[in-house]
């Protein structure tokens, strides 16, 4: 229920949203459309543009395969062990890799797996002359699976938790063996779920930058991003980088529409509301190999964590933290991701007060209900235009105008509050709307509205979510080097820049300890967006 100034409020704001986001993006596509359209159509289909696409989609395809099947025994092990020794800690251990900045996971992935990593340390003590090479394909499966199994993982057991205790109760009585049961019960469950996670791990690994650049090993391993960063920054080459482009907005694009051709997941029936119990887990095969498949998943995902600890501590961190450099980089780090969570914040809550004016409409028109589509669809944009598609669109606008690294700082902001934006909404939605369902008629018969209802109403009860929106959207623009690997230079230095850069020129040392102060910082902004949150259980 809301008054007719409420409703024009919340249409205008929507609107606003919808008209900046739409304006921004359009312009950096209209950029790649007008330059030198020839040169790039020539390119499109280059021998070297076609052997980067297939790569892209070979690299995606299997890292999705392999978290995909390397996920199921372990979501499969969690929920048959709901009382397991530790599982509360192994599934925030799951989390961190979610919270982890991709360039300081690449880091312990290389303190383990790299030529001077902790494995060719082991197999030089056993004889081995030669060691083993992260670099190349090999290594980007590594990494995507370290990042997208545990995600893949807990989406599963989310999917495994909501069956109803009937089931378990059901298949115990018929005397069901174990692989009956994953037949019957726990395979419909988690088919109805794979395909979702499957599209949603492809798309992050088709729009994959920084594992790519840190562990891609030459020409032979570039992905479409890679391959436009490199055509602009260090070739200048804009009509292949524009070829590279639309070929990742048309990559983008056809995952984006097959997503949305997936079946929703049904519901899974009516429940008694009794307990969860698995007395399939409690035989001895069960516990024994349960316990190996979370060891396993355990062990992979804890010794990148704690290879990045071990060698930031051998860092001179106090020589960093002072140094002029960390401190110029810290303030700019900071400063852009306040800005950017700032603005996914009051974007997100403009596109929601927008769709929240057209629902409150008892019967909306066609261009009501065309208007909240598209609000749904904007926090999606970045998705279908990657921040490296946008900065190179933005950098085509801008260098008519001479030098772009006035502009630069502004640019990385915007682009990371658009990264940041699908995730902000996830996090919003839900409270916004759940809040305005519970308390919009009982605001309007009180006549409360305005500033009045935001005070005594709104902020009690959304002010967690809004901190919660807020850190993590800090915390993944602190963390990413995918703007501002474009723009970045010695005016615009980003902590990921810095770390970047200290790699690339050989000084691991300071590249490690400065890593593990990011990790420090990124992982602490994730803390505080769920501080007072209890990881939930079974009794």
């Amino acid at each position: 229920m809301m008054t007719t100034a409420e409703r024009r409020r919340g249409l205008a704001g929507g609107i606003a949203v919808l008209c900046l986001v739409a304006l921004f993006v359009a312009a950096a596509v209209s950029a790649l459309l007008a330059w030198d359209a020839g040169a790039s159509g020539s390119r499109l289909f280059s021998a070297y543009t076609l052997s980067v696409l297939r790569f892209t989609l070979l690299q995606a395809l299997l890292s999705t395969a392999l978290s995909i099947l390397l996920a199921v025994p372990v979501a499969l092990a969690l929920a048959r062990q709901p009382r397991f020794a530790g599982r509360v800690w192994i599934l925030r251990l799951m989390a961190l890799p979610m919270g982890l900045p991709v360039l300081i996971g690449a880091l312990g992935l290389l303190g383990i797996w790299g030529r001077q990593g902790l494995l060719n340390q082991i197999l030089a003590a056993g004889g081995r002359a030669e060691p083993v090479s992260i670099y190349g394909l090999s290594g980007i499966l590594l990494a995507h699976v370290f990042f997208n199994l545990p995600l893949a993982a807990r989406l599963m057991l989310a999917a495994l938790e909501r069956l109803p205790a009937e089931y378990w109760l059901l298949s115990t009585g018929l005397g069901m063996k174990r692989l009956s049961v994953f037949r019957f019960v726990e395979w419909p469950a988690l088919r109805q779920v794979s395909g979702g996670i499957a599209g949603l791990i492809f798309m992050l690994c088709a729009t994959s930058f920084t594992l790519v650049l840190v562990l891609g090993g030459g020409p032979a391993a570039t992905t479409l991003e890679v391959a436009i960063y490199q055509s602009l920054r260090f070739d200048f080459d804009p009509p292949r980088a524009i070829a590279l482009a639309f070929l990742q907005i048309c990559v983008t694009g056809l995952v984006l529409a097959a997503m949305t051709r997936l079946p929703v997941p049904e519901t899974t029936g009516t429940t008694a509301g009794r307990r969860l119990q698995r007395p399939d887990g409690a035989a001895w095969s069960a516990r024994t190999g349960d316990t190996l498949v979370l060891f396993a998943a355990t062990v992979f995902l804890l010794l990148p964590i704690a290879a990045i600890v071990a060698s930031g501590l051998k860092a001179d961190l106090w020589t960093l933290v002072t140094s002029a450099i960390f401190l110029q980089a810290l303030r700019t780090s900071l400063e852009i991701a306040a800005i950017a969570a700032a603005l996914a914040v009051a974007a997100s809550l403009g596109i929601l007060a927008g769709r929240g004016a057209v629902a409150d409409i008892k019967h909306p028109p066609a261009v009501a209900r065309g208007l909240s589509a598209a609000l749904g669809a904007t926090s999606a944009l970045v998705l279908l235009v990657p921040p490296v598609v946008l900065g190179t669109g933005w950098f085509l606008v801008l260098r008519p105008w001479g030098d772009v690294a006035p502009y630069a700082p502004a640019l990385v902001a915007i682009i990371n509050a658009l990264m940041a934006l699908p995730f902000v909404m996830r996090v919003l939605a839900p409270a916004v709307e759940t809040h305005r369902e519970r308390t919009s008629r009982l605001s309007a018969s009180l006549g409360l509205s305005g500033w009045s209802r935001l005070k005594r109403i709104d902020l009690p009860v959304l002010a967690r979510p809004l901190l919660t929106a807020t850190s993590f959207a800090m915390a993944l623009s602190l963390g990413d080097l995918g703007a501002v690997a474009l723009f970045g230079s010695s005016d615009l230095t980003t902590l990921p820049w810095l770390v970047y850069s200290r790699l690339s020129s050989y000084r691991t040392h300071d590249a490690d300890g400065l890593a593990l102060l990011l990790a420090i910082l990124c992982l602490g902004l994730a803390a505080l967006g769920t501080a007072g949150r209890r990881e939930v259980g079974h009794d």
